[in-house]
């Protein structure tokens, strides 16, 4: 957990922290592991737990999920939503997959290509409704919406 070592907090201070930030991602017993010892799912809670050590307001994540199979990317985007309801911290998450923003996000910004600009904001209905929103009709509905928005922004002048 360089961050917090490089934030200038002594090791030992910052056991506790580390500790914390690892239970929170489910990786406490892989507090000593090297990373060739890790799968890739468990490489990018490595990385939340991280970002999290240090206790941030505000989450930057630039597609963290999309070199992971659909099981692990599944899992993940339900343990970030839970994170952000337990944190409180504002989750900036870029993304290029309909369904991973249909299922994250609060609010969706579409942008266009270059130069990039925003095409649309699209509210979601479903900020609150967890793992099952996979399952509701809105999804479905909102990632239509997403779609055809998706389809307008990108359509010739």
């Amino acid at each position: 957990m360089a961050a917090i070592a490089s934030a200038g907090i002594d090791r030992r201070q910052a056991a506790p922290q580390i500790a914390a930030a690892l239970e929170r991602v489910g990786l406490s017993g892989f507090a000593t592991a090297r990373p060739r010892e890790l799968s890739g799912g468990m490489r990018m809670r490595v990385s939340i737990a991280r970002a999290l050590a240090s206790k941030p307001r505000l989450l930057l994540m630039d597609e963290p999920f999309a070199a992971l199979d659909e099981f692990t990317r599944h899992k993940l985007q339900e343990d970030l939503q839970g994170l952000w309801r337990e944190l409180g911290c504002t989750i900036v998450f870029v993304t290029h997959s309909i369904y991973e923003a249909a299922f994250l996000a609060r609010r969706i910004v579409m942008m266009t290509p270059r130069p990039g600009r925003v095409a649309r904001e699209i509210a979601s209905p479903l900020a609150t409704a967890g793992a099952t929103a996979r399952l509701d009709p809105a999804y479905a509905a909102l990632v239509a919406t997403i779609t055809l928005a998706m389809q307008e922004a990108l359509a010739p002048a």
